[in-house]
């Protein structure tokens, strides 16, 4: 098998899992092992609303940076603001570093705005492609990238190419994806990225249809994908435990108590409502289920925060948490097998 390396990049070991900027998932991050905060990269999809400084101040000192998507805000009614630039600055003081992330549709005076918060921190950016969207062929592709290189002032060899699948909705599709990616790999190869990564995603967007109080089985299309490719120099990127697909509409249920546990080729989605109204008991049988599982790692509590957390629910029925605390735990749980299979690797 050809090893895949693109002229002057290198092959940075590093996890880059595409996450929402929500209490859930930068608490999983906040709790990351010391040794493991330099092996993560997260891609934060920002979404209007309030900033997100005061929630990444809760995170550990990093030695790797965090890397933002600013794609999904609108353009600001005052043409003076500027939103990487100012939280840029708002993660400087802090002393987080951050990767501002490119995107294909973006404008000449986000690109240049980007471009400057690169430079404030590491002079280094992601450059995010979704070649479904993006670039159909490789003359689209080298098109794009020139624009958004030179609107951000920046190098090919600064710049992190994560090359974005989306979402590998079943055994047909992931297929599809794989050959396509395929593709897109032999093109980037022209080029001295600093680092290659493919990213997809599996996950449904609504659990609302899948069975109660039995663990039922998803399968890891995304992590399929990355390892039937086979490049030992492309590194891994991912949703972590949620979908690509955005669910729009406010909910109007009440969520039951959920977990999504990763294995390694599935995960096992638990959705508890037995056990009467209370939620504390629901989420403590569900926990006690789990822990009792052959899926339940051999290092137990030990593996993650996640698991010392579920661990303790499956001990109590004290303290049930959230929708937030719940994706907390499967996230840190996801994480770190994640890092462990690649370490594998």
């Amino acid at each position: 098998m050809a090893v895949f390396t693109t002229a002057g990049s290198i092959r940075d070991n590093v996890y880059r899992p595409i996450l929402r900027p929500r209490r859930g998932e930068l608490t999983a991050l906040s709790h990351l092992a010391p040794a493991d905060t330099a092996r993560v990269t997260p891609i934060l999809e920002l979404e209007p609303g309030p900033s997100i400084a005061p929630l990444i101040r809760r995170l550990p000192p990093r030695t790797a940076a965090i890397a933002i998507d600013f794609g999904g805000l609108p353009d600001p009614a005052d043409r003076l603001e500027l939103p990487s630039l100012d939280l840029a600055e708002e993660l400087a003081d802090l002393g987080v570093a951050m990767l501002p992330v490119l995107r294909a549709y973006e404008n000449g005076r986000r690109l240049a705005a980007h471009g400057l918060a690169a430079r404030m921190h590491l002079r280094r950016a992601v450059l995010r492609l979704q070649p479904h969207v993006d670039a159909g062929n490789p003359a689209e592709a080298d098109a794009v990238t020139r624009r958004l290189l030179a609107g951000a002032g920046l190098e090919v060899e600064e710049v992190d190419l994560l090359i974005d699948l989306a979402e590998t909705a079943c055994v047909a599709h992931a297929d599809a994806v794989e050959e396509q990616c395929r593709r897109v790999l032999r093109w980037a190869n022209g080029m001295p990225w600093r680092s290659v990564s493919v990213a997809s995603g599996a996950m449904p967007a609504n659990l609302d249809d899948l069975p109660t109080d039995q663990p039922v089985t998803v399968g890891r299309l995304d992590a399929r994908v990355w390892a039937r490719l086979g490049e030992p120099g492309v590194g891994y990127s991912d949703y972590g435990v949620t979908s690509p697909v955005r669910r729009h509409g406010v909910q109007r249920h009440r969520q039951l108590p959920t977990l999504r546990y990763t294995a390694e080729h599935n995960w096992w989605i638990y959705r508890w409502a037995r056990r009467g109204g209370r939620s504390d008991d629901r989420c403590h049988d569900l926990c006690r289920t789990l822990v009792r599982s052959p899926h339940w790692p051999a290092a137990g509590a030990r593996f993650s925060w996640g698991d010392a957390e579920i661990a303790r629910r499956s001990r109590t029925a004290r303290g049930a948490g959230s929708s937030a605390s719940w994706i907390s735990w499967s996230t840190s749980h996801h994480i770190a097998h994640v890092l462990e299979s690649l370490a594998g690797t």
